[in-house]
């Protein structure tokens, strides 16, 4: 037998991953001892970590509530290690305000991660994409034609028609008229944001025959993916593992009809383009339409734009606007039927103002100030993403006198911010007229309250989903009462983790036709 055959079928006598893993920890754990030790930098307080995993296994099936306790115990600015990443925790308004104001340039940038990189066509969306030049161009695209009050006002009558097919869908609900009917309110509301995401980004929901989205089914397997364990984003040498888990092949799966997806979408509105068409009709573009634009114009003079660069916005967009509104509502409407005083009274305000008419108009959703501060106090409890998205520091800045490593991972703790007894009265309990008297709003400028966070990684979308979560809200107090499932005696609000903070257990309610 020759030498290499015999060398096979040892090797073959142990089971490759652990037998592996073993050797990089031995040498992970003598290069640790061998390095010289530095004293010298002063780094925020740290909770105890364990040898090669540091604190993952304080993070819990529930980060901002394990990141929460921490803090108690360590303090607003918490420094940790999770594998091999350095990780700066932040737990309170003014430390928030050092990150995302004081010291926001040099915490701009984003963690590469790798789900981000396979889906978002190597980082060129708007959300995850690392800062500089092509960030700045392609956010100024989006709060143009997307985001600017005039393009949000413009498409008013797509939340119109969607809402309309909400309120219909819920009203074959209302078995007899006596409320004994149970509608899934958080599978209406995903639905409906859907719609009206896709309809805005792409002119078309893409709904089968059945109005299931075809495209939610993706985005969907998207925001899994995005928010998975991954093996190289902890521990970059043990990149391999993701290969042979199948991880990766799971992203590359996920990619590839993705692609072929966007891929149809575009070619149909380039046809549209040629052919004139619909795009005759300025008020009907949609995002993809302006984008299409901007790419095949010969003379762009900022930037030049790619299909790529397009396909990775409107999923960004889309991920990012529409899970945050569903679950924003489904919380709210969970608060409300556990505080029932306060659901009449948002009720008899929305009522009153628009009286007898047959269908809501903006313009009386300007005149509910109670029903503004029942969305202010659902997103303060129930921020859709607790944690915000991640940021990372571009160079080695100092905080309160500790140093922060340049490369460092920052998570603002909003839902811990936004439940500090120091700020607020009774934080846990679910009070709208705490914004009657005062002016916080969730625009980024008070460090108390950042549903959308702030700085320069703002949420840019916040003017857009706000939008549909006023329109879609009134709709549903307006035109139903609502009373909790037969042998239901109160509503939990137990959360389950993604990558936005959802209910474990999806809202049914039943609804009583009101007119």
């Amino acid at each position: 037998m020759d030498p290499i055959s015999k060398f096979e079928q040892i090797w073959q006598q142990f089971d490759l991953i652990p037998f592996s893993l073993c050797i990089f920890f031995f040498f992970l754990v003598l290069l640790k001892l061998l390095k010289p030790k530095n004293n010298t930098k002063n780094f925020p307080p740290s909770p105890p970590k364990l040898p090669i995993i540091g604190n993952l296994h304080q993070l819990g099936s529930l980060p901002h509530q394990s990141l929460a306790a921490l803090s108690d115990k360590h303090g607003p600015l918490m420094f940790l290690k999770l594998g091999q990443a350095p990780t700066l925790v932040v737990s309170s308004a003014e430390m928030a305000r050092e990150v995302m104001k004081t010291h926001d340039l040099n915490f701009s940038d984003r963690p590469q991660t790798t789900a981000a990189k396979i889906l978002l066509y190597g980082f060129k969306d708007v959300g995850f994409a690392p800062y500089g030049e092509y960030w700045r161009q392609a956010r100024k695209i989006c709060a143009l034609e997307l985001f600017s009050a005039k393009r949000v006002e413009s498409f008013q009558y797509v939340r119109d028609e969607e809402v309309a097919v909400l309120v219909n869908r819920i009203r074959r609900g209302c078995v007899g008229g006596d409320g004994e009917g149970s509608v899934n309110l958080a599978q209406l509301f995903l639905s409906t944001s859907n719609n009206i995401v896709s309809r805005c980004m792409m002119g078309d929901k893409f709904e089968d025959e059945n109005g299931k989205s075809r495209f939610g089914d993706i985005s969907r397997r998207v925001m899994v993916l995005l928010t998975a364990f991954c093996f190289a984003d902890f521990f970059p040498a043990l990149w391999w593992i993701d290969v042979v888990r199948g991880f990766n092949g799971e992203l590359k799966k996920c990619f590839t009809t993705l692609d072929a997806f966007f891929s149809k979408v575009v070619e149909e509105h380039k046809a549209k383009m040629i052919g004139g068409g619909e795009l005759c009709d300025e008020s009907k573009r949609d995002f993809m339409d302006s984008m299409l634009q901007l790419i095949l114009q010969d003379d762009m003079v900022d930037y030049r734009f790619s299909l790529d660069n397009l396909k990775a916005i409107v999923l960004d967009m889309f991920v990012g606007g529409s899970d945050t509104t569903a679950t924003g509502l489904e919380w709210t409407m969970t608060e409300l039927m556990r505080n029932p005083s306060v659901m009449k009274k948002v009720q008899e305000e929305v009522r009153k103002i628009v009286g007898n008419k047959e269908k809501i108009e903006m313009e009386d959703i300007q005149n509910m100030p109670y029903m503004n501060c029942v969305i202010k106090e659902s997103l303060r409890l129930h921020p859709p993403v607790p944690l915000l998205v991640p940021r990372e520091a571009i160079g080695d800045v100092e905080i309160e006198g500790y140093h922060i490593p340049s490369k460092t991972r920052v998570f603002v703790n909003a839902w811990k911010i936004h439940r500090d007894p120091n700020i607020w009265e009774r934080p846990n309990e679910f009070i709208p007229e705490r914004f009657m008297e005062n002016s916080i709003d969730y625009k980024g400028q008070d460090f108390d309250f950042i549903p959308f966070g702030s700085g320069r990684r703002i949420c840019p979308g916040k003017s857009f989903g706000i939008a549909s979560f006023e329109y879609a809200l009134a709709n549903l107090l307006y035109w139903f009462d609502w009373k909790l499932p037969h042998g239901s005696k109160e509503l939990d609000v137990e959360e389950e983790n993604g990558l936005t903070v959802r209910k474990k257990i999806p809202l049914h309610l039943n609804p009583i036709s009101y007119i």
